[in-house]
Parts: C-alpha cells; sequence; structure tokens
C-alpha cells in the first residue's frame, strides 16, 4: 500500500456527496435499530436462540427476493429503487416502536419487524451498490468505495454508540430515532439528479432474470473474492454475541454493549481512510488473503479476552482486517461488471454478504447456545483462518492479483 492519491477525489462530484450522506444515514438508523433490538430482545428472553434467528429472518427475504431486488436495480431508477427501500426501513423501526408502546414486544412480533428490515435491505443493497459507480468517473471509483464503506464502518460507530447510551437512557424511544433518520436518507436520495443508467431493453427471459448468478460463476476471480468473504465472516460472525459478551462475560451493560457493537466500525474507519490516502497499488490478491488471515487471529484474541479494553481492541482490529477485503472486493465487483447487468450481480452478492453477516450471525446464536459464546468465537477465528488456505488453492487466480484498476484483461503483471 503506497502512493499518495487525492483523497477527496470522489466528493468533487455534488451527486456522490449527497449519496454518501444518505448512506451513512442509513447505516446509522440501521445500525441504532439492530443494536437496540438485540439487546432488547436478549434483555428480556436471555436467550442466545433468539439472537441467532434475527440473522435467519434478516437473510431471508434477499434469497427469497434476489431475482425480483436484482432486475429492479438494473430496469428501474436506482434511486427510486433505493429511497422506496429506505423508507421501508423506517416503517420497520416505526413498527418496532409501536410494539413497544402496545405492550407486544414479543420475540414473534419482533421477527416480523426483522423480516420487514430484511425487505428493505434486499432492495437497496444492490440498488445502492450499482448507483455509486453511476455517480463519478471510472478513476475515482476506489477513492468513492473507500469513502462509502467508511460512511457504513463511522456508521457503525456511531449507530450502537448512540443505541447503547439512548437506550439506557429513554428506552424504546431510541426506535424513533432511527426511523426519523430512514426518512431524512430517503429524502436526501431522492434529491440527486437522475444518473445515466444503461438499461438493458432485451426481452425477460430465464437467463436474463439469473444472468447476476451466470456472471459471478463466469468471472472466477469474483467468485474467489466473494467466497473467501462468504465463509470467512460466516465462521467467524460474532456480532449478535455481543449482549451476551457485555452482559454475561465483559459485565459492562447497555453502554458496553454499544461500544462491543462499535469498536469493528472503529477500526475499520481508521483502516478505511488509510486506504483513501494510500490505496491498495499492487499484490491486491495476496493483501486481500493476509487481510483475511489477521481478521480471523483477531476474533481469537476477542474470544479468550476477559477484560473489556482487550475486547474492544481485539474487535477493532476484526473490523480493520475486515475494511480491506471489503474495499478490494468492492472495486473489484463494481468496475468488472458491466452496467447493464450490475444490479442483478449486485443482488448475487447481496446474498452472499447476508449468507456470511445474518446467517453468520445466526450460526454464532445457536451454537452458543449450545457450547457458550466463548467456544463459539474462537472456533470461529480458527475457521476463518482455515477458509484463507481452502481459497488460496482453489482460486489460485486470486493470489496472482496485482492491479485493481485495470481490466481483468490486464490485471495480471
Amino acid at each position: 500500500m503506497s502512493s499518495q492519491t487525492d483523497q477527496f477525489a470522489a466528493f468533487r462530484h455534488k451527486s456522490y456527496q449527497r449519496y454518501f450522506t444518505s448512506r451513512f444515514l442509513t447505516g446509522f438508523s440501521l445500525h441504532v435499530l439492530t443494536t437496540t433490538i438485540g439487546f432488547h430482545l436478549y434483555d428480556i428472553t436471555s436467550n442466545a436462540l433468539w439472537l441467532g434467528l434475527i440473522g435467519v429472518v434478516l437473510f431471508m427475504p434477499s434469497l427469497l427476493l434476489v431475482v425480483v431486488t436484482g432486475i429492479a436495480a438494473d430496469r428501474l431508477n436506482r434511486r427510486i429503487v433505493m429511497a422506496s427501500a429506505t423508507l421501508v426501513l423506517a416503517a420497520s423501526a416505526a413498527f418496532v416502536m409501536a410494539l413497544t408502546l402496545f405492550g407486544k414486544f414479543e420475540p414473534i412480533w419482533v421477527m416480523a419487524a426483522m423480516f420487514l428490515v430484511g425487505i428493505g435491505k434486499a432492495f437497496h443493497s444492490p440498488a445502492s451498490a450499482s448507483l455509486a459507480v453511476n455517480l463519478v468517473p471510472k478513476e475515482d471509483f476506489p477513492n468513492a468505495v473507500g469513502w462509502i464503506t467508511s460512511s457504513w464502518q463511522l456508521a457503525s460507530i456511531v449507530g450502537p454508540a448512540i443505541a447503547g447510551f439512548s437506550f439506557a437512557f429513554i428506552g424504546s424511544w431510541t426506535y424513533l430515532i432511527s426511523s426519523v433518520f430512514f426518512i431524512v436518507s430517503a429524502l436526501c436520495i431522492l434529491s440527486i439528479p437522475k444518473p445515466a443508467q444503461r438499461i438493458s431493453k432485451d426481452p425477460m427471459t430465464l437467463r436474463s432474470l439469473l444472468g447476476g448468478f451466470e456472471y459471478v460463476w463466469k468471472t472466477k476471480i469474483v467468485l474467489g473474492a466473494i467466497t473467501l468473504d462468504l465463509f470467512a465472516v460466516f465462521l467467524g460472525s460474532a456480532v449478535w454475541l455481543m449482549p451476551i459478551f457485555a452482559k454475561d462475560i465483559l459485565e459492562i451493560g447497555s453502554v458496553g454493549n454499544g461500544f462491543l457493537r462499535a469498536a469493528p466500525g472503529i477500526g475499520a474507519v481508521l483502516m478505511a481512510l488509510y486506504l483513501v490516502r494510500f490505496p491498495v497499488r499492487d499484490h491486491a490478491g495476496l493483501v486481500l488473503l493476509t487481510s483475511v488471515f489477521l481478521f480471523g487471529v483477531a476474533t481469537i484474541i476477542f474470544g479468550f479476552s476477559s477484560v473489556a479494553w482487550l475486547s474492544i481492541i481485539a474487535l477493532m482490529f476484526v473490523g480493520a482486517f475486515d475494511m480491506i477485503s471489503v474495499v478490494i472486493r468492492e472495486v473489484l465487483l463494481q468496475l468488472w461488471t458491466p452496467d447493464e447487468v450490475r444490479g442483478r450481480v449486485n443482488a448475487v452478492n447481496s446474498i452472499f454478504l447476508g449468507a456470511s453477516n445474518e446467517l453468520g450471525d445466526a450460526r454464532a446464536g445457536f451454537v452458543a447456545a449450545r457450547l457458550g459464546a466463548i467456544i463459539t468465537v474462537i472456533a470461529g477465528g480458527f475457521a476463518a483462518i482455515a477458509v484463507v488456505g481452502f481459497v488460496a488453492v482453489l482460486f489460485p487466480g486470486l493470489r496472482k492479483i496485482r492491479k485493481l484498476d485495470q481490466s481483468s484483461n490486464e490485471i495480471f503483471e
């Protein structure tokens, strides 16, 4: 990682400024919502199984609607799709607020609310990822990705921290904060002038509907990068176990839970800011594999820790190393994908992301309910390290990637 670049290149474009603001507000609101729900639900049930089920419920809409969400991002105005999905998220937060006001905050109703959140995320993810590349020139896109991921990670710091303090002092009214900022985010994205977007005029066929799957399968470098993230995060994820560590292991309560949830985001933002100034210029494949290996190491350290300060530091490194892989994967995915199929490819990617994050958290919750949170996290870290070795063998081309800002034909030198 070397050679400074224009670290604010993407912000020279006004549409991107509004897009960035919207992405941050959506991420902030989502983290406020999910952090509060996770702690609130565990506080009333003391059952890790429900935390695991949240992951399953959040993931299911992405899987069930993958064809619809991809086509929507490719055939419709991406700004409208993105804004509409954000308003669905606002309605989800309002629904949870209503549950608390009417004394119906019960696991089954919470799962219904989380399914609605999952629907909003399922449409938002491919539309927002596909829109970004339409807002800046190709040469500024790696910089844009760095700032986009920074915005999400900054939201993952501020959101959980605000949620922790807010829930401690105003309780369930925290859900109202989330709903309001979702609405502001939707208005912000609607203020962007309609950008150029290549829309395929080909008739709808089964092949066109499944075009995202076909492209990912044929492009082995992209498939390898997505596979690495899928299995490493699926096996190493522990986000929804934070309430257990905060309440039962580290004994630091609701505020401490907010800090634990925020710690990976702090590390990720610091790393993202470094990558914006010193982007990955060479040996991108080796950097990607090494970062995931170190992600596993940091996860193991967190699992073994019994003191809050070490746990927070370990989680910061978890976020920092994950950020490197996120940036490399996103640049590869967006720059290598034709615009007319980008929405469908991003819908497929959202399934992989959902499987790694939401299902990974579900796996962690289910295993923790049986074996305990500590063993679950430590075993997950070792498994993530093993994944690096398997992917390096199965996708040898991934190791050979040099430049990220070149075409697939030029990337090997």
